[in-house]
Formats: structure tokens, sequence, C-alpha cells
């Protein structure tokens, strides 16, 4: 069994861009099921299926497989639901060689910007770079998988 164990930061301003990879992502859903996603990935030039258990505190099971990118890009256009998820992903590795993600997304998404650390258990204690804001790792609005029944331009206040 594959285990997640995850925390998600909204970000102030784009520090993080300075010492970091970027890579595009495009990203659907064939479930959002609350009690499991299923999701295709393109990261870059490879594709990805994977399948997450329900999240419980800031921990979930997690499966993940590459698959053929040109099968990815079939299922995102003929079977997952819509909006698809386009973001570019910063990988950020701060001072104490913890890693960073920070997506910024786009289209229906475009405006919000959010940062995930993965952590090897739930009660790991880490720095947060300067640039890091608000957790919002309870808040489900932030879970990918609810940001295409709820992109982030129609929410009020954005936040």
């Amino acid at each position: 069994m594959g285990k997640e164990i995850e925390r998600k930061f909204l970000v102030n301003g784009d520090k993080y861009r300075e010492n970091s990879s970027k890579t595009y992502y495009k990203q659907g859903y064939l479930s959002v099921d609350k009690e499991r996603t299923v999701r295709i990935r393109i990261a870059g030039n490879r594709g990805f299926i994977t399948i997450k258990g329900k999240t419980t505190g800031c921990s979930r099971q997690e499966y993940e497989y590459e698959i053929p990118v040109t099968e990815a890009e079939k299922i995102l256009d003929n079977l997952c639901l819509k909006p698809i998820i386009e973001k570019y992903r910063y990988r950020y590795i701060d001072a104490d060689n913890i890693i960073w993600e920070i997506d910024e997304f786009m289209g229906e998404n475009a405006g919000l910007t959010v940062a995930e650390i993965e952590l090897p258990t739930e009660d790991s204690l880490f720095t947060k770079p300067d640039w890091i804001g608000q957790e919002v790792t309870d808040d489900a609005r932030f879970y990918n998988s609810n940001l295409i029944r709820n992109p982030f331009k129609r929410w009020k206040n954005n936040k």
C-alpha cells in the first residue's frame, strides 16, 4: 500500500521561482468520488494514472503507475471530466533539502498558486520558506479533484 502525507499552503509572491525547475502538467479525473479519485496526468512528456483514497487528516492511500503518454492524451481528451486542469509545477528544494512543489494554475483556475510538501509522518517538523502563506490542507476547495467541479474563477472573493 502506498501512502501520501501531504500539506498544502497558499503562496505569497513568486520568490519560489528563483531556484526551481518548472514542468507543464495537464491532468483530468475519471472519478472524483469522495472515497476515491482516479487521475490521469501528463507531466512533461510522461503519462500517469493515479488512484487515491479518502483523505484523513493529511494522509491518504496513493498508487501511481506510468502509462504511455499517447494513451494519457486520449483518456484526457475523451474520458476525463471537464475542465481539464493545466498548471506549471515548480520544484523547489529548500536549505533543509525539503522538496516543495508549487502549482501555478492556468485556464479556469488561473490566479491560484498552491505549494505542497510531502512528509514522512504527519507530525514531521519543517521550516516554511518566507513565501509560504496560509495552510489550506483541510480546505477541500483546494483539492485538484474539486477544482474541476468548482474552478477558482468561480469562487467569490477568490480565497
